[in-house]
């Protein structure tokens, strides 16, 4: 890898982008700079692995969103609903290992769970988003959403808002406490220590579900933030259905999005300290590159999943229109699919995007893995413009 160094106009606080590209991968270096110029990069870091080995390392800007101290390369961000790819992860890896079946019904392991007509509901709903509860009739408060004894009571006790496997819709918080009471009742630890201790030990990520306290300061503040407008002042539209679902509060949409409510401040070491694997994983560029290197190879001696469980994972379960995010939608087992919600490297690709920005992928075909991390989060839910220029770059880079 040679050192690239480049003068980026308008970036915050500082004005060059940090890190090392391998050789053909200069296009991903010049797409990180122009999101610095262009589209309002405050702070952000991309890796990507090739073949379990890494070509890109990039940062640049302020470690936090107002830019009050540079980014370093060991910095992390919360990255919102990628979690949820890890947390896929461990199920897959407990299917893998024979101690889960994913056609086994959700009581089987949490009795709890059957009531309300829920008793038929298979371990791969929960992945696939068909189980039918993405809403909860009464939201839980930040503190309550944290217990993990409350949360699992008040998703088991949820009636379906559609009969479990019939169509899907995304499951944006409740997918924390589903997959966290599964994990807990296998194996009888929290989804956040068996990630720390069966994923990102073996594999020394910086990739937490559950912040330990000794690495806070590693990690940046967010904000939302406004994207800048699109040259010619024009902004893309959403779909007046789309619009409207977000407007209205009794939809499945605003609904899912509060089942936490009010909404969780990012920046309050409790939340990060909490483990819900749907929103709060905290992790680097790296970690989340190299956990999907892994999903798909060896790195440094560590396969995650088989050929056949990588496999598994990014073959299409749910398919077409979304009952909570309206748009047509593509999910495999956990792991959102390329198609026009969220464009990936190729067909091939799996992966999963945190709203307004954060993404991680893997692509066999071409042995990539992508992890992208930042501390100003756009509106955007499964396409974020920054995130997307840089998988458009290293498209190019690997077709050269």
């Amino acid at each position: 890898m040679t050192r690239q160094e480049d003068t980026v106009p308008g970036a915050v606080r500082e004005d060059v982008v940090h890190g090392t590209v391998a050789e053909g991968f200069e296009p991903v270096r010049e797409a990180f700079a122009r999101n610095f110029a262009a589209l309002g990069e405050r702070g952000a870091a991309v890796t990507v692995y090739r073949d379990g080995h890494k070509v890109v390392d990039l940062w640049g800007g302020g470690r936090d969103v107002d830019g009050t101290e540079p980014w370093h390369p060991g910095t992390a961000q919360i990255v919102r609903s990628a979690t949820k790819g890890v947390a896929a992860a461990a199920i897959l890896l407990l299917a893998q290992r024979g101690l889960l079946d994913l056609d086994a019904p959700v009581a089987a392991h949490w009795p709890a769970y059957k009531a309300r007509g829920k008793e038929h509901t298979r371990v791969r709903d929960l992945l696939t988003h068909r189980a039918g509860v993405p809403v909860l009739d009464r939201p839980l408060t930040p503190a309550e959403a944290a217990d993990p004894d409350v949360a699992a009571a008040a998703v088991a006790a949820q009636t379906p808002a559609w009969r479990p496997g019939d169509g899907h819709g995304y499951h944006a918080q409740t997918y924390s406490w589903l997959t966290g009471e599964l994990v807990r009742r296998v194996t009888g630890r929290s989804i956040g220590a068996w990630i720390a201790e069966e994923i990102a030990g073996p594999l020394g990520l910086d990739l937490w579900v559950g912040l330990p306290p000794e690495q806070a300061g590693r990690v940046g503040r967010v904000a939302q933030v406004e994207a800048p407008p699109a040259p010619g002042g024009l902004r893309t539209r959403p779909k007046r259905a789309v619009v409207e679902a977000y407007a209205d509060p009794d939809s499945l949409t605003r609904r899912a999005f509060a089942a936490i409510t009010p909404m969780p401040d990012e920046n309050d070491p409790a939340y990060r300290a909490a483990v819900l694997p749907a929103s709060n994983g905290i992790a680097t560029a790296d970690g989340l590159a190299r956990f999907y290197a892994a999903l798909i190879g060896e790195v440094d001696g560590v396969r995650l999943f088989t050929p056949e469980t990588a496999a598994l994972a990014r073959t299409e379960h749910s398919a077409g229109p979304d009952k909570v995010l309206v748009v047509s939608t593509r999910f495999g087992l956990g792991y959102m699919l390329h198609g026009p919600a969220s464009p990936l490297l190729s067909p091939a690709s799996f992966g999963h995007p945190g709203r307004g920005g954060p993404l991680g992928f893997a692509d066999p075909d071409s042995g990539i893995a992508f992890g992208y991390v930042t501390n100003g989060f756009r509106t955007s839910v499964t396409a974020d413009a920054r995130a997307q220029a840089l998988v458009r770059a290293v498209r190019t880079a690997v077709a050269g």
